[in-house]
């Protein structure tokens, strides 16, 4: 792999983390509702599913969805469904700020939520499988390269998501009204359920 193709790879992953979907809103509003500390536990999870996607894809999984409508479609359904639900939660949380440690849900059901959301498009599988390749150089060893690459994604979307996270968390003092909480929540559960429905229509060759 050359310089310039890496640096090619890099420019088309800020491209694509800029972009807000399902794993940047969460961020946001675990910020807004439950402070940095939570947020940044979700973000830990998010990065942690986009390793595992990417390893998955380099397992071959990528192949198998690609290959198999059934399968493709029974992952698809259970992540629209759970950012379905996820946007539901949201939208009918109650506008108060839960910045009391004593009185959060745990860390690791942020962790599990990040996770979660951060799996549950299947098409991202199908983007690593795909993706990745274009960049690799079949003349030289795989692995290192493949390192390189995922070390690289997963940095950019750790201080992407990070950016949000801390940037956000710095609105929280001036909502001391709760009726921005209300349509915050609001909102991004209609945008968490929208981005679930829209996950229904997507297809493998899309």
């Amino acid at each position: 792999m050359t310089l310039t193709t890496y640096l090619l790879y890099l420019a088309a992953v800020a491209l694509l983390l800029v972009t807000p979907g399902p794993t940047m809103l969460m961020c946001m509003t675990n910020a807004v509702n439950h402070g940095p500390r939570r947020a940044m536990t979700s973000v830990a999870g998010a990065v942690t599913a986009v390793l595992g996607v990417m390893l998955l894809s380099a397992m071959g999984l990528g192949a198998v969805l690609a290959a198999s409508e059934t399968a493709f479609t029974a992952v698809k359904v259970a992540g629209a469904a759970y950012l379905v639900w996820l946007g539901i939660r949201t939208f009918r949380s109650k506008a108060v700020l839960q910045l009391d440690e004593r009185a959060q849900p745990r860390a690791r059901s942020f962790y599990l939520q990040g996770l979660l959301v951060g799996a549950s498009n299947p098409k991202a599988v199908l983007f690593f499988a795909a993706f990745f390749p274009q960049f690799l150089n079949p003349q030289a060893p795989i692995a290192p390269q493949f390192a390189l690459l995922a070390l690289s994604f997963v940095a950019m979307e750790f201080a992407v998501l990070t950016a949000c996270a801390l940037g956000v968390s710095r609105l929280v003092p001036m909502l001391k009204s709760s009726t921005p909480v209300l349509w915050i929540n609001r909102v991004c559960g209609t945008l968490f359920a929208l981005m679930g429905g829209l996950l229904l229509l997507t297809r493998r060759n899309a």
